[in-house]
């Protein structure tokens, strides 16, 4: 690091130089930073919590240029299968409860505050192995148009009037 130099004046006083800031998330960064903030606001999503026993419960919170947003719960037991998310990148933040992540490299549990972010492609199986309640929030871009499934056992995971192969948050 170079101590010599240094800022004179206000550097905010020179906005021309300075980027405008994005209106929409655009980078990976963006859409953790996006996942986080809204983790961070629980007045945002707590009161829209809903639990089945039947099937997972979900609710997209959000949409935006290109992304959305979704709140999804987990009773124990619950879980997606194994799929992937086609053509969308993903952040998934557990807000509350914890779940455990299941790939081909093994099972990873995840506390609340913890966030996983993955590509096209990415295959895994969420499940909520605890003996609580589960709430997880998931950002998609571009938004969630398919979720293939892997395995033959999936389609108990799909919720009641979905097709399995349908884009189902998770």
């Amino acid at each position: 690091m170079n101590s010599d130099v240094e800022i004179a004046g206000d550097i905010l006083a020179v906005q021309h130089l300075l980027r405008p800031a994005p209106e929409h998330p655009a980078t990976v960064a963006d859409f953790v930073g996006l996942a986080r903030s809204i983790a961070a606001d629980r007045d945002q999503w707590a009161h829209l919590v809903e639990y089945d026993a039947a099937s997972r419960w979900y609710h997209r919170l959000r949409t935006g240029p290109g992304y959305e947003v979704w709140l999804l719960s987990w009773v124990p037991g619950q879980g997606s299968g194994p799929h992937d998310h086609g053509p969308s990148s993903g952040v998934l933040t557990v807000l509350e409860g914890e779940l455990t992540e299941r790939t081909e490299r093994g099972a990873r549990a995840l506390a609340p505050g913890a966030q996983r972010v993955f590509a096209p492609g990415y295959v895994h199986d969420v499940v909520n192995d605890a003996l609580e309640p589960a709430v997880s929030l998931h950002v998609y871009f571009p938004g969630l148009t398919e979720m293939p499934m892997h395995t033959a056992r999936c389609a108990s995971a799909v919720p009641r009037g979905t097709a399995p192969g349908s884009a189902v948050p998770a």
